[in-house]
């Protein structure tokens, strides 16, 4: 079974066992979130569908794998046509992320 489900104003494709790196939930490792926004529901061979007007009953049981750092993105300020070495800034961070692993799907 698949669904799509919205998340954090994001929508995933989903089925058990999926891991997903979504940006930070700010619970502990081995807490569960369910959630019940499921936009479609589908098997394997597309035979059975059920979209969501705008939501399909049911729900999704994730469980927090692991919180952890991401990537460093960098961000750079720059004036044209004015010398780079003086009005050139550059700063980096990086965002905190949770793995997250889908246990259940019941619709």
């Amino acid at each position: 079974m698949y669904a799509v489900i919205e998340l954090q104003g994001h929508q995933w494709i989903v089925k058990k066992g999926d891991k997903i790196d979504v940006d930070n939930v700010n619970l502990p490792e081995g807490e569960k979130i369910e959630t019940d926004k499921i936009l479609l529901a589908f098997d394997e061979n597309q035979e059975n569908v059920k979209v969501g007007k705008p939501y399909v009953g049911g729900k999704v049981v994730l469980k927090v794998e692991e919180n952890y750092k991401g990537d460093k993105i960098w961000v750079k300020k720059f004036k044209n046509k004015i010398r780079a070495d003086r009005n050139s800034k550059g700063k980096g961070f990086r965002p905190m992320k949770s793995r997250l692993v889908v246990e259940e799907i019941s619709l």
